[in-house]
């Protein structure tokens, strides 16, 4: 359930290099570097007032891309312990600032505030493991989507969740703004959500017991369930594959 979402103003730029970035994505990164302004995150509360989105030829007479990207969801997008960002979506905003000649000044934002920082102008794309929708495709344009997944839902190995129904009485830990939120708002409403800004925080509360389980993109709690010992993906499809 992932793609890359732009502002009107910047869908030219991925239309014209979509197949480098393709490439690019299975390519070895080199991680740019997280400065402190960067590291603030846009919080869900950021302002929705629509302004005017900077043109092309205003990105390069400034010499530099904005991008809003996620700090704490590898493998798409995150800081390294080196403090810099690194991820799938960190090589295509620096291969689309290559394209135009400038440079990338990051943005660290949550899953709510995806839209946001787009419709008010902070940024002049986001980068951030965003799944398509009828509802956000009428406030910003998407670029091709990168990959196909489903929800996947990671539990103590102790105490595995393998379906839904055991969820019952149960809580779930789930990120806000996500499309994990909105498939359990809609399709189980009598599970009980435990919401997170923060992917970092959704996860904290599912080591430190606070939750039951945890439900993301089934790519992400795979490879965390990997290296995270005692946790385990015991459903690893939930929902239609979507881009």
């Amino acid at each position: 359930m992932t793609a890359s979402i732009i502002s009107r103003t910047v869908k030219s730029i991925v239309a014209a290099g979509a197949a480098l970035v393709m490439m690019a994505s299975v390519a070895a990164c080199g991680p740019s570097a997280a400065t402190p302004s960067d590291e603030a995150s846009s919080s869900s509360g950021s302002s929705s007032t629509k302004t005017t989105a900077r043109t092309l030829d205003q990105i390069k007479k400034s010499g530099e891309l904005k991008v809003a990207v996620f700090s704490d969801k590898a493998p798409f997008g995150y800081v390294d312990k080196d403090g810099k960002y690194a991820g799938y979506d960190i090589v295509f905003a620096e291969r689309l600032a290559k394209d135009l000649g400038v440079k990338v000044k990051y943005t660290s934002v949550d899953p709510a505030a995806r839209v946001d920082v787009l419709t008010s102008n902070k940024v002049d794309i986001t980068l951030a493991n965003f799944t398509v929708t009828d509802e956000r495709k009428e406030k910003v344009d998407f670029a091709k989507p990168y990959m196909k997944v489903a929800l996947g839902v990671v539990s103590p190995e102790n105490a595995e969740i393998t379906d839904v129904s055991q969820l019952k009485g149960k809580t779930l830990i789930i990120a806000k703004g996500t499309t994990a939120e909105s498939y359990f708002e809609k399709n189980y409403p009598e599970v009980k959500l435990q919401k997170y800004d923060q992917y970092a925080d959704a996860y904290n509360a599912l080591l430190d017991g606070r939750g039951d389980a945890f439900s993301t993109d089934n790519t992400e709690v795979l490879a965390w369930a990997k290296s995270n010992k005692g946790f385990k993906v015991g459903i690893t499809k939930l929902g239609d594959e979507d881009t």
